[in-house]
């Protein structure tokens, strides 16, 4: 197994939430699992774009991480290459649904052993990011 994937409806349009994605503020305070913050460096936001940045987690320990942003349509989707190791790429595809939106997760790694080993962790975790994220939304934030 090294494909992980999660679906969440929100009630919320397609343009929320990939303004919550988009946002480099909004990201950071809802991007990772329960207890991380992330530290951005560069935020590229665009096709071929880097994103380079720290998850901190909930003991202080730093997490680097380089991306790049493989594929964005806006209010759509965003593909996004973990261009660092673990290599993953995850894709966020929006699609309207009874009057919000249905988040598609979808995590794909290139280590199949890896991914079949981090399994009791990355399940979860992506859980808690869909959590985070519904709890930007409802924020009604929109720095």
């Amino acid at each position: 197994m090294h494909t992980f994937q999660n679906s969440r409806h929100f009630d919320h349009a397609p343009q929320a939430i990939f303004a919550a994605i988009q946002d480099p503020e909004r990201l950071a305070r809802w991007w990772g699992p329960n207890g991380f913050s992330n530290h951005f460096e560069v935020f590229e936001f665009r096709s071929g774009g880097r994103w380079v940045f720290d998850m901190v987690g909930p003991d202080g320990a730093r997490y680097a991480n380089v991306s790049e942003f493989f594929h964005i349509e806006e209010n759509r989707q965003v593909a996004i290459d973990h261009t660092c190791a673990p290599h993953f790429r995850l894709t966020i595809t929006l699609t309207p649904e009874d009057g919000g939106t249905r988040v598609h997760w979808v995590q794909v790694f290139e280590d199949a052993a890896f991914a079949q080993t981090m399994q009791h962790i990355l399940e979860p975790a992506n859980e808690q990011n869909l959590d985070r994220l519904g709890a930007e939304l409802n924020s009604g934030r929109r720095r």
